[in-house]
């Protein structure tokens, strides 16, 4: 039985979809209903009901002046569904932690795409009234929807106003301040008029890329398994190879302190001047397999 991301892509292979994936395009598979049975038979997914039964957890609901996981406020199962009822949209996160089987599908996905073993992997059940959505937004993370239940609307374009963004943001809202320094453009108000839109009924499988704006409308109550997975960045892999190389030296690992004194905030700087220095003597001998090999293990064999 496939599993996996070859399961999610067939008939397509995994090299037809890749060319999506490193140009950031969305990527849709509308299976048969009865296609994915391995995950949409899972007795949780069988409808909200049983997400519920089944859910010893908070919920993320989402208030309806924002329509997002922005503006949100953490029920029980006992609440859920009367705020689902009165038109808001509900977020089961870390859902693989009830199911072996998603957290082997996760690994699998993971271990298909090369994604660093830094990256952050997880699965999430969202639940979204009829009628209603998301509000656009991107997120700093790689997604892939199964629609499980109902039909839903997404509206999709390319981000013209920043590249590779660390953080997730939402139209209307303001930026973390991180965001701020690399951010290309001023933010829409509103989704770009190109935005390809694509309609996912029980079976649809969609990659949404990292950082592609979107929103979407639920033609009927719908149900939707997510498999999400925020990939380290090349900073995340030299910043935790770094950590672990100057951890060895002694120097390094001493507590940052009188900072509130003029005198000693000049020994401080004077101090971590030389620290710096000598990782730029160090720089030199540094090499990518080297890194990668600390944090991802030895090359695959070829």
């Amino acid at each position: 039985m496939k599993k996996g991301l070859a399961a999610l892509l067939y008939p397509h292979s995994i090299s037809d979809f890749m060319e999506s994936f490193e140009e950031n395009r969305p990527f849709v598979v509308h299976h048969p209903v009865d296609e994915l049975k391995a995950l949409t038979d899972l007795p949780f997914l069988a409808s909200l009901e049983a997400m519920l039964q089944s859910w010893t957890g908070k919920i993320q609901a989402h208030l309806p002046d924002v329509r997002d996981e922005s503006s949100a406020i953490d029920v029980n199962s006992a609440d859920a569904q009367k705020v689902f009822n009165n038109g808001m949209g509900l977020l089961f996160n870390q859902v693989q932690t009830t199911s072996p089987l998603l957290v082997e599908w996760l690994a699998e996905i993971r271990k298909e795409l090369g994604l660093s073993q830094l990256s952050y992997g997880r699965c999430l059940v969202y639940a979204t009234p009829k009628g209603k959505g998301t509000a656009p937004h991107f997120d700093q993370n790689i997604n892939f929807v199964l629609q499980v239940h109902g039909e839903k609307t997404w509206y999709l374009a390319a981000n013209e106003h920043v590249v590779n963004p660390l953080t997730r943001f939402t139209m209307g809202q303001e930026p973390d301040p991180e965001m701020q320094t690399y951010l290309e453009h001023e933010f829409p108000r509103e989704m770009p008029k190109d935005a390809q839109k694509i309609v996912l009924k029980p079976g649809s499988l969609l990659f949404v890329p990292r950082g592609v704006w979107h929103s979407t409308d639920a033609q009927e109550d719908a149900l939707s398994l997510n498999f999400t997975f925020t990939a380290a960045t090349w900073i995340d892999v030299l910043t935790a190879a770094l950590k672990s190389r100057i951890a060895l030296v002694p120097e390094w690992r001493e507590s940052v302190y009188g900072l509130n004194d003029s005198f000693d905030r000049e020994t401080a700087e004077m101090k971590f001047n030389a620290l710096l220095a000598s990782i730029v003597e160090d720089l030199p001998n540094w090499q990518a397999a080297d890194i990668l090999g600390a944090t991802e293990g030895d090359a695959p064999e070829v």
